[in-house]
C-alpha cells in the first residue's frame, strides 16, 4: 500500500512519525493530513531520503533547482550546486537539466543529495525528440510516458507534470487577446507547441489514468505543473491561469482518490495585492491540497535582485497559506545560476518561509529568543539562533569592537548597554 492507503486505513507509518517529530505535531495529525490530501511526504522505493512533509499545518518548505542548459553543461558544477543547496538548508531539490546526458546528470545529482528530488519529464522528452527526430513537436506520447517511468526509477520523489494544459486553456489564452509577458513556463511552451503542431489533446490530460498508474507504481508524488502561469505581473490571475487551475484541481482530486500524493502548483509573477486571492482560490478549488508557489515575483524591474523580489512574494504567500515555495536566484531571467547564486536563493527563500510561518503557524519562539539575546548582548546565543550563524559571526569578527559587549555600529553608545546600566527591563 502507498502512504494514502495506509493513512486512510488508520495506519501510522515511520515516515509519518519522522515528519511529526520534525514538525512538533502528533503522528495522528500527519496521518489525517495525508488521508485527506492536505499533506504529502515525498518518498521513493529506489532510494532513502531525508523525510519531509509538505502541507497544511507544517512549516513552509523551500525547493531549490539545479540543472544544465543548452549553453552550459558542467555536471560537476551541478553536483556542487546540489550540495550547496542542501547545506544552505533547502528542503527539496529539482533537477531540471536541458543539456547533456540527461540520465547520467540526474543519476549523479540524485546520488549526491539526501533531499527529495523532483524533475519535469516533459523537458527531457521534448529535447530528446529534437535530437532524435529533428523537432520537439515530433515527440510521441510513448516517449513522454517512457521517460516519466525512467526518471521515476532513478529515485525521483516528485514530478512537475503539465496535466492541466488542454485545448480549452489554449483557446482561453487566445480569446483573452494574448499576454503582456507571453508564456514563460518552459514545459507550458513545449506542450502548447506540441498540441498546436499535432492538432492533438495534451496526452498528460487525455491519458491521465495511465500517468497515474505509472506514478503510483513507483510512488512518485505528482506536482501539477503550472504551464499557464504568468511571466509578468500584468498577466497575473488571468483567465488562462485560472482555467488551468480549475483543471488541475479536478485532476488532483482524481489522483488522490487513486492513491497518488498530489501537490498543486501556483503562478510565478503576481503583484502584492493579488497574492492573497491566488492562494485562497487555489486552496478552495483544490480542497486545501499542498500549494507550491513558484516565487512569486512581485515586480518585473529588478533583474539581478529577483531573489529579493521573490522573497517578498514568498513571505506573503506563506503567510496566506502556501505550503511550498520554489526559490529564485539573483541570476533569474539573466543566466544559469552558479553555486553562489544557489546559496543566495536558498537563504532568501528560507527567510521568506520563516516570515510567512510566523503568521500562518504562529512560530515566533526563535524570534523571541533572539530579541532577548540581543537585549542582553549575548553574542554566541545570537549566532546560534541566527538562520545563518556562520555569516553572522563572520561579519562581527571582521569588524570587531573594542568592547566585546557591543558592536561597531553603535560602539560606546550602544542602546542596550546604556539601558542595562540604568534599568532592568528583562522579562
Amino acid at each position: 500500500m502507498g502512504l494514502i492507503e495506509e493513512a486512510k486505513a488508520g495506519k501510522i507509518t515511520p515516515e509519518m512519525e519522522i515528519v511529526a517529530k520534525d514538525e512538533g505535531k502528533t503522528p495522528e495529525f500527519v496521518r489525517r493530513g495525508i488521508a485527506s490530501g492536505k499533506i504529502v511526504i515525498p518518498v521513493s522505493p529506489y532510494r532513502e531520503t531525508k523525510r519531509m512533509g509538505i502541507g497544511k499545518g507544517l512549516r513552509t518548505k523551500v525547493n531549490a533547482t539545479v540543472g544544465t542548459s543548452s549553453d552550459i553543461v558542467d555536471v560537476e558544477m551541478e553536483i556542487k550546486k546540489a550540495k550547496a543547496a542542501e547545506e544552505t538548508g533547502a528542503d527539496t531539490l529539482m533537477e531540471l537539466s536541458t543539456g547533456g546526458d540527461f540520465f547520467e546528470i540526474r543519476k549523479r545529482v540524485v546520488e549526491n543529495t539526501t533531499l527529495s528530488v523532483g524533475s519535469v519529464p516533459l523537458y527531457q522528452a521534448f529535447i530528446e525528440a529534437i535530437r532524435t527526430y529533428g523537432a520537439g513537436v515530433d515527440m510521441t506520447e510513448d516517449d513522454l510516458f517512457r521517460i516519466t517511468e525512467e526518471q521515476a526509477k532513478l529515485g525521483t520523489n516528485f514530478m512537475a507534470i503539465h496535466t492541466g494544459i488542454n485545448r480549452i486553456c489554449i483557446d482561453r489564452i487566445k480569446r483573452q487577446g494574448g499576454r503582456y509577458g507571453g508564456l514563460c513556463s518552459r514545459g507550458g511552451a513545449f506542450m502548447v507547441a506540441w498540441m498546436l503542431h499535432n492538432d492533438k489533446e495534451n496526452p498528460l490530460y487525455s491519458d491521465f489514468d495511465y500517468l497515474l498508474e505509472i506514478l503510483k507504481e513507483h510512488e512518485v508524488t505528482l506536482s501539477m505543473g503550472n504551464g499557464m502561469r504568468a511571466g509578468a505581473v500584468h498577466d497575473a490571475t488571468d483567465r488562462a491561469q485560472i482555467q488551468e487551475l480549475i483543471i488541475n484541481s479536478e485532476l488532483a482530486d482524481k489522483a488522490h482518490d487513486f492513491g497518488v500524493q498530489t501537490i498543486v502548483e501556483g503562478p510565478g509573477h503576481i503583484p502584492v495585492d493579488e497574492i492573497e486571492a491566488n492562494v485562497k482560490v487555489m486552496k478552495r478549488l483544490s480542497g486545501e491540497k499542498p500549494f507550491y508557489m513558484l516565487g512569486p515575483l512581485v515586480t518585473d524591474i529588478a533583474p539581478g535582485y529577483d531573489h529579493m523580489v521573490a522573497a517578498i512574494g514568498a513571505s506573503l504567500s506563506s503567510a496566506y497559506g502556501a505550503d511550498f515555495i520554489c526559490y529564485v536566484t539573483p541570476a533569474e531571467h539573466l543566466a544559469l545560476p552558479n553555486v553562489d547564486d544557489v546559496k543566495e536563493g536558498v537563504m532568501a527563500s528560507r527567510i521568506a518561509a520563516h516570515v510567512g510561518d510566523m503568521i500562518k503557524n504562529g512560530t515566533r519562539d526563535q524570534d523571541l529568543a533572539m530579541g532577548r539575546a540581543r537585549r542582553d548582548m549575548r553574542w554566541n546565543e545570537q549566532f546560534d539562533l541566527a538562520i545563518d550563524p556562520e555569516t553572522a559571526a563572520k561579519i562581527r569578527s571582521e569588524r570587531a569592537p573594542a568592547d566585546s559587549k557591543v558592536c561597531t555600529m553603535c560602539g560606546d553608545f550602544c542602546a542596550h548597554k546604556i539601558v542595562a546600566e540604568n534599568i532592568d527591563l528583562r522579562k
